[in-house]
This record gives C-alpha cells, structure tokens and sequence, in this order.
C-alpha cells in the first residue's frame, strides 16, 4: 500500500534526528541514570495522579524557598515515547536556584492522538494550579517550559483560555514560557516516518499547531532552540515568533551556542550556562 501523504526525504532529513546522531539511545541512559540518582537524595513527592490512566502522573521537586516560583516542564519524545522520571536531573540547578520544579507525564501516541495529549497537559496544569497551596507550592508563579514535543505541548498550552475550562481558573494561570526545540506547525511531520505513530490528518495538524493559533494573554516567551539544530527546527522558531509577534506577549529567540537537539538539554542542567542562568531569570521575574 502507497503511504499517504509520502514521505518526503528534505523534511525526513530535517526532523529524524536519529539521522543525524547514532548515540540516542545513549544519551537518553545517561539522563535516566543521572535522574534516578538525583531523585535518591532530592525532596520530591513522585507520581501524583492529576488525572485517570497510568501516564497521567506528574513529579514535584521542592527547593525549600517560601513562595517559591513553580517551573513545569513537558518532556519530549514525538509525542510517541519517552517518560518524565527521564528528566528529573533538570530539576537540581533549578532547586538550588530557589525554584520548584513539577515533571508532567502524559499518554502517547499511538494509544491517543496529539489532540488527546495537548488536553491532558491542560488537565496537568489545571490541576496543578488547582493543587498548589496543599502541595506547599506558590499558585500564583506558575511557569511553563517544555523540550521538543514538549515545546509544542507549552506553546499549546499559551493559547488555552483558561477561564473557558473551569471558571475558577486565572486567565493568566501560565506567567512565563519557555518553549525549547519545539515543533509549533507540526503539519510537516505528516509527510516523514515520524507521522506514522500520530497518523495526523489535515485538520488535526493545523488545530494542534500553535503558530496558526493565537496565543491567550501576555506571558512572556522565550523561544529556545541549539544553535547546532537542523534548519528544519530554526525555522519552526523563527515561524512561530513571527506569527505570534504583536500579538500580545514579549518574544525572544535564544540558540544555545554549539549544542543540538539533545545537548542543548545538558545546557538546562549546567547552573553555569548562559541558557539556565536566563531561564532562571525569566522565571524569578515574576
């Protein structure tokens, strides 16, 4: 049978990136290894089921700072693997910086569709507003940042109106942003192998594409990519803050010199890099 819509080998070549580095695997039990370790010592409250199903669980690192500001993070994985207890090491210069940290799970295709994800992780932060005060986490500075599919999954997340959801909730429940290597028109993914886990129609893709949307509110956003990406991803920056320019919330585009896809995750956990020490001041900001 004739794939529909054939794969395309410039977009196969843009957004594979296991073409592009054959130490995945590698790198991905490295970050597995180092969080397992950091979680022995950390003071964290692990797998709080936010909603039904086994995937619908999210981590929550203390630093131990009154009111201090709550950072979650979306992992990535293509929406089709990957797990939050991955990335728990991100959570440790953050701690020490004074900001809380939440890991949010979520179920992946191609059990559930891309639809399915972006309302769980609205479901997650709801929840996590909702849950604050009795998890002795601050209500009121929540921010959002999520690598790779979960850089689509946080920019979603900026056009939600949140009242509409649940009239209890804040319009500006998400402060700041910080989307990283993010896919935010996904419409491309139909036409590489990595589509066949989300079997993407058209009009899913565009609904789930977050720079054909406009954002709710005026967080601030701050659109990280590595400078070492393939065009493909710079270009998915560049489109999404040209969409979204004017529209309300302050923009910048940071490339974290010399790292790709994946390292630029290493820059995150580095208390010393130039990317943690402007995230963390995004986040402390408010």
């Amino acid at each position: 049978m004739t794939r529909e819509p054939p794969i395309d080998p410039a977009l196969e070549q843009g957004y594979n990136l296991r073409l592009h580095r054959n130490d995945v695997d590698d790198v991905i039990a490295g970050w597995t290894e180092r969080s397992a370790a950091f979680r022995k010592g950390a003071d964290c409250r692990l797998d709080l089921s936010y909603d039904e199903g086994p995937r619908q669980r999210l981590d929550v690192f203390f630093s131990g700072t009154p009111d201090a500001p709550l950072l979650a993070f979306i992992h990535g994985g293509y929406w089709q693997r990957g797990d939050k207890s991955i990335y728990s090491f991100l959570a440790e210069p953050f701690l020490a910086r004074g900001i809380d940290v939440a890991l949010i799970g979520y179920p992946l295709c191609p059990q559930v569709s891309v639809t399915d994800i972006v309302a769980s992780i609205r479901t997650a932060l709801a929840w996590l507003w909702r849950q604050a005060p009795s998890l002795g986490l601050s209500q009121d500075r929540l921010h959002l940042s999520g690598h790779s599919a979960g850089g689509q999954l946080t920019a979603m997340a900026l056009t939600t109106p949140w009242p509409e959801l649940a009239s209890e909730l804040p319009a500006d429940l998400i402060k700041t942003a910080v989307p990283i290597s993010g896919i935010f028109d996904v419409a491309p993914l139909r036409h590489t192998s990595i589509g066949d886990a989300l079997s993407l129609g058209a009009q899913e893709a565009r609904d789930n594409s977050p720079s054909l949307l406009r954002p709710v509110g005026a967080a601030p956003l701050l659109v990280v990519l590595g400078n070492g990406e393939t065009p493909a991803f710079h270009g998915q920056a560049d489109h999404l803050i040209t969409q979204w320019q004017g529209l309300g919330a302050s923009m910048e585009k940071w490339a974290e010199p010399e790292v790709d896809h994946f390292d630029v995750l290493n820059r995150l956990a580095a208390a010393d890099s130039a990317l943690f020490k402007k995230v963390a001041a995004q986040v402390q900001t408010v």
